[in-house]
């Protein structure tokens, strides 16, 4: 059977780079595909913080719907947006190789930086970002801070940067280099810990489309699977969504899986982090375990917190 693939894709420059990549990872086995464009409700409303909208699968939903509905063939999606436990009737197609999983400061104004760190580290500094966990993780490195909302798709946040009064914003590395907008006033945060398979792009099909399932794991990547999988299973573990400040980090190096993560409150004062060295044979129950051991060392008590707040 040949047909053509239906690609379902949010509207902003980076979801249609997203898609289009697996486009030309389709047509270069022979697949024909065109994309086509849904808007999701987490690009209607700009204003309001994710944290407050109740965040998981805001970016995923409507694509969700239209692969259910049969109008889209597969949707393509920033991992790190898309729920733990996927839809009834959709499953993952594909994983495309990892980039940068790393969040960068992009600098507005005249401050200086040394070796990675602020080098005005106690003065009062605004910092923008809409992520709990970036917020969470920032101010317990620099608690005398503020941390400002934004919103938008990249090129509206880097605008809005610009136009602003905050000393800085976070972004995610890949999402800026990718559509190659990464600015030259932006450090990496190399003590900043990722959202779990944040740099990495998953392709999604209803269950009974074997069609559009095989083409697309041609390109699947085993090793960005795993790895994200471990990390997303951590994140399942802790019940944690995108408005809890869990971080997860999963990198194969020399045969061996080197896993780091934690779990801070909201403002950041609490942290409980935990690193490991896995062998691969326990991939696919350490996402779980290493969750249960951040619960059973002080974990607990902060997710009730957040709980209760």
């Amino acid at each position: 059977m040949n047909k053509t693939i239906k690609i379902g894709t949010r509207e902003s420059q980076l979801a249609v780079w997203q898609a289009t990549q697996v486009q030309n990872l389709l047509a270069k086995h022979g697949y024909a595909a065109e994309l086509v464009y849904i808007k999701s409700e987490g690009d209607i409303d700009l204003q309001t913080p994710l944290y407050e909208i109740g965040v998981q699968g805001i970016f995923t939903k409507a694509l969700d719907i239209a692969l259910l509905k049969g109008d889209i063939d597969i949707a393509v999606h920033s991992m790190k947006d898309v729920p733990t436990q996927l839809a009834k009737g959709i499953r993952n197609a594909a994983v495309l190789p990892r980039a940068s999983w790393k969040d960068i400061l992009v600098v507005n104004g005249e401050w200086s930086m040394v070796n990675g760190e602020l080098a005005n580290v106690n003065s009062e500094m605004i910092i923008a970002t809409s992520s709990t966990r970036r917020r969470a993780q920032w101010l317990n490195r620099y608690p005398k801070h503020s941390i400002d909302n934004l919103r938008g798709n990249v090129n509206t946040r880097l605008r809005k940067v610009a136009e602003s009064n905050w000393q800085g914003a976070i972004f995610a590395a890949a999402g800026l280099e990718r559509i190659n907008l990464r600015p030259e006033n932006s450090v990496d945060l190399d003590w900043m810990l990722p959202a779990p398979a944040q740099g990495a792009i998953m392709v999604v099909c209803r269950e009974e489309d074997s069609y559009s399932y095989a083409g697309c794991q041609l390109f699947h990547d085993f090793d960005t699977a795993l790895c994200t999988h471990i990390e997303r299973d951590f994140l399942r573990g802790l019940m944690g969504g995108c408005t809890t400040p869990i971080s997860a980090l999963a990198t194969i190096k020399d045969g061996a899986i080197h896993f780091s993560g934690n779990l801070l409150n909201l403002d950041g004062s609490k942290k409980v982090s935990i690193e490991k060295v896995i062998a691969p044979e326990k991939a696919f129950t350490a996402g779980a375990e290493l969750a249960r051991e951040i619960i059973e060392n002080g974990g607990k008590e902060i997710l009730e917190e957040i709980k209760n707040a």
